[in-house]
């Protein structure tokens, strides 16, 4: 149930809806929204910021406030962990990933303008992320790719951060450890608002000298970073370092193998694969599969050791990988079973005899019943397929 109260009612322990305010350029007003208050200094501010609260006397408690009820639709909490179907976290991920661009671009402006950067924010961030992907491994990750083109620098971020947080915790990394790759993700291009608005939003290729100037990221967010006593020796590490490749080919610094450190080598496949996967004016993006065949292919690139634990994350059939099954019909992967890498949760539409339309038919591989199976991927262009992430998005669209 929820209620519309005064500030001054409100105290630690009740469960915030929403706020009745104006938005505002300020991650705090999407951030601490369907949670539990529990700090002293949060309620001092929204007290002194806002007049009234919504509240769900359904979570938290508090002493009940007397005030009117209104019922009201709710949304699941974002801290819960309990696992949740694909449909059921796509919801929740939409929201997460509307906050997380709100808050990164806040934190990115920040960095430009000098001043220095919420911490708790974006622990809290990381925190809701880590969740949904707790919940389900894949919802989040797969939605991210669907950002456009004047969101790349924000939702990349975020990208990365849900994809090194599956990542850790597919290599067993205790939960601080987890809880850092995800900051990292997060904080790894914090330096590209230091580069020039007319090369970092270039909607062509870069030519030499401006992907030169883009090269210096790294380094100037390591500047940015590197007064920061809130921010680890790892995520700075990452800032300057996720550029850099197992052969040495890499940069700033040319680091070679081991000298490169392990979060340094998480993210390096994790940017490069959301890089790949996402859409730009100059370039489509891969699909999810024929991207792991790629990047597997790029000797001396990765950490063999880890992009293997980054398969397993993504899985052999991603999200959104067109298939072909030995039926006969074509069909978009749309959920990931953990019971089998080789049988997930496939939609098919088009039969591939007769290239006619089929009525859209959810086939769950891992049913004991089914006989049909994957035979091959497929190439969208060779079907005339214009967009293939709307076969299994559906209604979620692009995330923010």
């Amino acid at each position: 149930m929820l209620r519309k109260i005064a500030v001054a009612d409100l105290t630690l322990g009740m469960y915030i809806h929403e706020f009745c305010r104006p938005r505002a350029n300020d991650p705090f007003w999407t951030l601490h929204v369907e949670r539990e208050l529990r700090d002293e200094a949060v309620l001092q501010r929204i007290q002194q910021s806002s007049r009234e609260v919504w509240i769900d006397t359904g979570r938290g408690s508090p002493e009940e406030p007397n005030s009117p009820q209104v019922r009201a639709p709710t949304t699941a909490a974002l801290g819960d962990t309990a696992p949740a179907s694909m449909d059921e976290e796509l919801a929740r991920a939409r929201l997460i990933c509307g906050r997380a661009k709100a808050a990164v671009m806040t934190m990115f402006s920040d960095a430009r303008m000098g001043r220095s950067m919420n911490t708790e924010d974006v622990d809290l961030l990381v925190e809701q992320i880590s969740n949904s992907v707790m919940r389900h491994p894949h919802a989040l990750i797969s939605l991210s790719r669907l950002k456009t083109s004047d969101e790349y620098t924000y939702m990349h971020s975020v990208a990365v951060c849900a994809l090194m947080v599956a990542l850790a915790r597919q290599m067993g990394l205790s939960d601080d450890q987890v809880r850092e790759a995800g900051v990292a993700g997060l904080m790894h291009d914090v330096g590209k608002m230091m580069i020039a608005p007319a090369i970092l939003n270039k909607p062509d290729r870069l030519t030499a000298d401006e992907y030169q100037a883009m090269k210096y990221h790294p380094q100037a967010g390591h500047k940015i970073l590197k007064g920061s006593q809130q921010v680890t020796a790892a995520v700075k590490d990452v800032c300057l370092h996720h550029h850099e490749k197992m052969d040495g080919s890499g940069y700033p610094h040319g680091l070679k193998g081991e000298e490169i450190s392990m979060f340094a080598r998480m993210s390096a496949i994790c940017d490069v694969y959301d890089a790949v996967t996402s859409h730009r004016p100059y370039k489509k993006g891969w699909d999810a599969a024929r991207s792991i065949r790629e990047m597997a292919s790029w000797r001396g690139h990765f950490d063999e050791q880890i992009f293997q634990h980054f398969v397993k994350t993504i899985g052999i059939y991603p999200v959104g990988t067109l298939v072909r099954l030995k039926s006969e019909r074509l069909g978009v992967v749309i959920e990931q079973s953990e019971q089998s890498l080789l049988r997930p949760k496939v939609k098919v539409f088009l039969s591939t005899h007769s290239r006619a339309s089929l009525e859209p038919k959810v086939v769950d591989l891992t049913h004991p019943l089914e006989q049909d199976a994957i035979v091959k991927f497929e190439l969208a262009a060779d079907w005339g397929i214009e967009d293939v992430d709307r076969m299994w998005a559906a209604d979620a669209a692009t995330p923010v």
